[in-house]
């Protein structure tokens, strides 16, 4: 089996074409499609529909992308894990995060964790949302972190609770000063949206649809953080919680409640095949302080 053939179809499947897949491992596109073709042949299987210049992946492909995931981590761990036999070195302890409640409650954790197990290293890797799902299935790891719900059948998540959306604005902002802000406060100000594939995009969306309301959409970005930094520099208000939100733009960004409520669930994801299942509780009940720390909501019985 050609290695370079797999890496191309997985970058194909997360990169959505050929070129950018192409692009990532400094080949040529005619190189990235023969390598594509050559795995299709090995193993007598069409992965992809071809629809002019689009790939699209067939539902053998999508069956197939799991597989290839798990195969590629594996061997891309190799390396780490002959090193550590060599060294004597500890296994990191592996935590997968959604990209939006990192610098709120993931790092945190972290630092917390570490404060616990000094000895323990720690690998996180950071993905958005629509990629979670696949990672948390095929990949190695001991913790998951995430918005929920996610559209996969195991593990299941371990909840941490509700956030409650707010609109967040720059502290000198009229608005600032409210108590609470309705849809009809903001139909003037410019909104800075997260794209369509974010759970808070499509909760408010739901919820102005329900009120026949429409919010100016100004700008629209993939992450978080770059909305709130966008706030910072005064372009508009986005919606976020205080487990989404920075710590260090706590002061640059100011979170007034919203009616109608509009709530998102976060969980965690304890891994079945992890060989650290007392390091999975102790960051577990790590992650549950501070998420009731930042909420303040009631911390369920362990």
């Amino acid at each position: 089996m050609n290695i370079r053939s797999l890496k191309v179809f997985v970058l194909v499947m997360e990169e959505g074409t050929l070129a950018r897949a192409a692009q990532t491992m400094n080949l040529s596109q005619s190189a990235a499609s023969r390598l594509l073709h050559l795995l299709e042949q090995e193993f007598s299987i069409t992965l992809f529909h071809r629809d002019k210049k689009r790939l699209v992946p067939t539902v053998e492909g999508e069956r197939f992308y799991g597989e290839a995931l798990r195969i590629l981590s594996q061997i891309e761990a190799l390396p780490n894990f002959a090193r550590q036999i060599q060294t004597g070195a500890a296994e990191p302890f592996r935590i997968i995060a959604q990209s939006r409640i990192v610098n709120g409650l993931v790092l945190p954790a972290i630092a917390e964790f570490a404060s616990q197990f000094p000895d323990q290293p720690v690998r996180l890797e950071i993905h958005p949302r629509r990629d979670l799902g696949r990672r948390l299935m095929h990949d190695r790891f001991d913790v998951g972190v995430s918005a929920l719900p996610l559209s996969i059948d195991q593990p299941e998540p371990v909840r941490l609770g509700a956030v409650t959306l707010k609109v967040a604005l720059r502290p000198d902002h009229p608005l600032a000063q409210q108590s609470v802000l309705t849809p009809q406060d903001l139909t003037a100000l410019p909104y800075i949206a997260l794209d369509d594939t974010t759970v808070i995009r499509r909760v408010v969306d739901r919820a102005m649809e329900a009120m026949g309301v429409q919010l100016q959409l100004t700008h629209e970005v993939s992450v978080g953080a770059a909305a709130y930094r966008l706030v910072r520099f005064g372009l508009g208000f986005t919606f976020a919680d205080p487990v989404a939100l920075d710590p260090e733009l706590m002061k640059d960004v100011k979170l007034v409640d919203f009616d109608p409520s509009l709530t998102i669930e976060i969980g965690c994801f304890l891994s079945e095949a992890s060989r650290k299942p007392a390091l999975n509780e102790a960051y577990r009940r790590i992650l549950q302080s501070i998420f009731h720390n930042r909420t303040q909501a009631p911390v369920p019985a362990p």
